[in-house]
C-alpha cells in the first residue's frame, strides 16, 4: 500500500487577505465561517446563496464565475455542485498563486481544511491523510477534552515568564518543573 503524501501542517495568519469562495450552499457557508473566524474578508460568488451566508459580513456577487473573479485573492475555495466549475476555480486559483480548496475533491487544490479542536487560544488542528474527515473530525472532538482552561493557560503562562527571569540553573529546573506540570495535567507524563 502507498504511503499518502505528507501535508505540510502550518497555522498561516492571513487577516485581511482576501478570499474567495465560489459556491452559495452548505459548504461554502462552513468554509466562510471558517474565514470569517480567521480574519479574511471573503466575497462569495454563486448565482443563488443560502439565506445563513448572504447573512454573514461576505461581499455576494450573485452570478455564475467567471475567470478573473479570483484575481488579487489569497485563497480560493471551489464549492459548487459542478466538477468542470470546480476544476477551473482550481486552474485559475493554482495559475496566480493562490491557496485553493475543491471541497468535492480535495486532493486538485492545495490547501485541505483541517478538522479544529479549540480551548482559550490553544487550537489542534488534525489532518487524517488521507479522505478520512470523520475520522479527522473524531480526532479533534477528542483532542478538545485535553486543551487547558483558560485559568490553566493563565497560570502556567505566568509561571514560564517568572522562570525566565531567573538566573541559570533556577530557571532551567523552574521551567523543567513547568514542563512536567504541563504533561501531568494533560495526562501526557
Amino acid at each position: 500500500m502507498l504511503r499518502p503524501v505528507s501535508l505540510l501542517p502550518a497555522f498561516l495568519d492571513l487577516r485581511g487577505a482576501r478570499a474567495v469562495i465560489v459556491g452559495g450552499g452548505r459548504v461554502a457557508l462552513r468554509r466562510a465561517q471558517t474565514l470569517l473566524r480567521a480574519g479574511l474578508s471573503v466575497t462569495v460568488v454563486a448565482p443563488q446563496v443560502q439565506a445563513e451566508l448572504s447573512a454573514l459580513p461576505v461581499a455576494v456577487v450573485a452570478r455564475a464565475y467567471a475567470p478573473g473573479d479570483l484575481r488579487g485573492a489569497a485563497l480560493v475555495v471551489a464549492a459548487t455542485p459542478d466538477a468542470g466549475v470546480n476544476a477551473q476555480v482550481v486552474q485559475e486559483a493554482r495559475a496566480q498563486g493562490s491557496l485553493v480548496n475543491d471541497a468535492a475533491d480535495a486532493a486538485r487544490g492545495t490547501l485541505r481544511f483541517a478538522a479544529v479542536a479549540e480551548e482559550a487560544g490553544v487550537q489542534v488542528a488534525v489532518s487524517s491523510g488521507r479522505e478520512l474527515p470523520m475520522l479527522a473530525q473524531a480526532l479533534a472532538q477528542r483532542c478538545a477534552a485535553l486543551l487547558p482552561t483558560e485559568a490553566q493557560l493563565c497560570g502556567w503562562t505566568a509561571q514560564r515568564e517568572a522562570a525566565l527571569i531567573l538566573p541559570e540553573p533556577e530557571k532551567h529546573t523552574a521551567l523543567n518543573t513547568l514542563r512536567e506540570d504541563i504533561r501531568r495535567a494533560l495526562g501526557a507524563a
